[in-house]
């Protein structure tokens, strides 16, 4: 018995611990904007989205103003093959033609959207669900390319809706969908659609949730993680070729919202439990942070 007291006593300590090491990070972020691109394994896997969820919760309990913006790739390919409709994929970009696009509306916004709004509500927070089209918080166009059907882009963003709702104490649940003046819509990737909200916004933080450590050296091996860039080390990193493949996007989305002004952007793995908090508490985090400059950032 003694010694059971004494384990739930030190366990009591180490939580106390740790909450009053994480008091300089409430003060220095409370009232400021994080912006979370949720994907990847962290949506698939029921245990990680429990954490994941539970993160984002805390994180409006304690003074926050997170946004979440998700996409949901896996699901879209299980409703097409349930409807005979084969994936097509061009250049790494999902071609949506139009009877693809009905398919990749109802799911975001009909179905992955308003899951991620009902555990948020479940979990203790207050979260709306949201698309390019509600308020018309963000216009599409084409995205360019020949063959790829509609595959839009980001082209303006309206604010206004999403600073209503985040005052009001609500966390905003953004799906990848928007719509060109004539209603068309159009299906655009949801690292970017973050990246412009992001920088909108003036964000102080911009997460992506990925399935790998962050940006590496060698990527096969996670020994290799670069914690902290600046832009130009980021572009140096593209045009030598150590980032790659699906990271390229990822790290041009992250460069080109920190452009725009938003204070720092973070890859990190969401297979990682609790990862958000990891990365947003310590000072080591756990993945990789890009900022605008080296220089005099804190």
């Amino acid at each position: 018995m003694t010694n059971n007291s004494e384990y739930i006593r030190q366990e009591e300590a180490t939580r106390v611990r740790i909450l009053s090491e994480a008091l300089p990070y409430i003060q220095k972020f409370a009232n400021r904007t994080v912006v979370v691109k949720y994907g990847g394994a962290a949506m698939k896997e029921s245990s990680l989205k429990e954490k994941v969820i539970r993160d984002i919760v805390f994180l409006s309990y304690i003074g926050f103003r997170p946004i979440v913006v998700h996409g949901g790739g896996p699901e879209i390919n299980s409703w097409l093959d349930k409807l005979g409709i084969e994936p097509q994929f061009k250049d790494g970009l999902r071609v949506t033609d139009a009877p693809t696009m009905e398919v990749v509306e109802m799911v975001l916004v009909g179905r992955v959207n308003k899951e991620i709004v009902s555990l948020i509500n479940q979990a203790g927070g207050n979260a709306v669900g949201l698309c390019g089209k509600d308020g018309n918080l963000f216009q599409a166009r084409p995205e360019g390319r020949e063959g790829i059907g509609f595959v839009g882009e980001v082209s303006s963003v309206r604010i206004q809706l999403l600073e209503s709702l985040v005052s009001g104490g609500y966390i905003p649940v953004v799906s990848s969908v928007g719509a060109d003046d004539s209603g068309q819509a159009y299906n655009i990737n949801a690292d970017t659609v973050a990246g412009e909200l992001a920088a909108a916004l003036g964000a102080e933080k911009l997460i992506l949730l990925t399935d790998t450590a962050g940006i590496l050296r060698n990527y096969k091996d996670p020994s290799t993680l670069i914690n902290k860039v600046d832009i130009q080390e980021a572009r140096e990193l593209i045009a030598n070729g150590t980032v790659a493949g699906g990271m390229i996007p990822k790290v041009n989305c992250c460069v080109r919202s920190l452009a725009q002004g938003v204070r720092a952007a973070h890859i990190i793995d969401g297979r990682v439990p609790h990862a958000l908090l990891l990365e947003v508490f310590t000072d080591a985090g756990i993945g990789s942070m890009i900022v605008a400059s080296e220089f005099g950032h804190s």
